[in-house]
């Protein structure tokens, strides 16, 4: 069978009625059990920002940090994404940031937990929870931080590195802007080699702005 047959992008996002709002589904998706993953991780991290917001950002999962305190983007990488977001000139408070999937998936290693991708499965079923965040928010713009996050917004398998930066119609009505995950930036081992990964994710940003 062919991928788009088994997980492909909806032409159009859920009608979820007038009555649907973001602070409803998060209490729904507390009670998640579409995969295995909330058997081992602590709870639900939905996405948070203003009902408003013209602009989503959609990451992988939840680490280590948001699994414990029930909030997306509060890691060292969600810190690097504020303060790249400052200096591209995108208002954060205006931002709403959620993940393609809404547990953290993880691997224990002596005392840590260490973070593991997300299937090709589990992105599908949390593939419920982000189609009815856009429903609810209808952003003019959503960006891809990363290649699962293009996965579950696209069906398909995303190469970031020769896809990025460009900003793309989608046929559910916004924009899509494909770019890194910032915990990539700060995986790499060089400083000159971050600097200039930094200084790449800040300009993708500025296109956002």
């Amino acid at each position: 069978m062919a991928e788009r047959d088994l997980f492909s992008a909806e032409a159009e996002l859920p009608d979820l009625g007038p009555n649907t709002t973001i602070s409803r589904l998060r209490g729904e998706a507390a009670d998640c059990r579409r995969c295995h993953l909330y058997k081992h991780a602590t709870q639900t991290v939905f996405g948070e920002g203003p009902s408003h917001a013209e602009i989503v950002m959609v990451g992988e999962q939840p680490g280590d940090q948001e699994d414990i305190q029930g909030k997306p983007f509060v890691g060292p990488a969600g810190k690097l994404l504020d303060r790249a977001m400052e200096e591209a000139g995108v208002n954060r408070s205006q931002v709403y940031v959620t993940n393609a999937v809404k547990h953290f998936k993880f691997e224990p290693r002596g005392k840590k937990r260490i973070h593991k991708k997300p299937d090709r499965p589990e992105i599908e079923a949390c593939k419920f929870w982000l189609d009815r965040e856009l429903a609810v928010l209808k952003p003019k713009l959503v960006v891809a931080l990363g290649g699962t996050a293009g996965q579950a917004l696209l069906g398909r398998a995303v190469k970031v590195l020769s896809e990025r930066g460009k900003i793309q119609s989608d046929p559910r009505g916004y924009k899509l802007l494909i770019t890194v995950h910032p915990s990539m930036i700060l995986r790499v081992p060089d400083e000159a080699g971050q600097r200039k990964a930094y200084a790449d994710f800040v300009r993708d940003l500025r296109k956002a702005a």
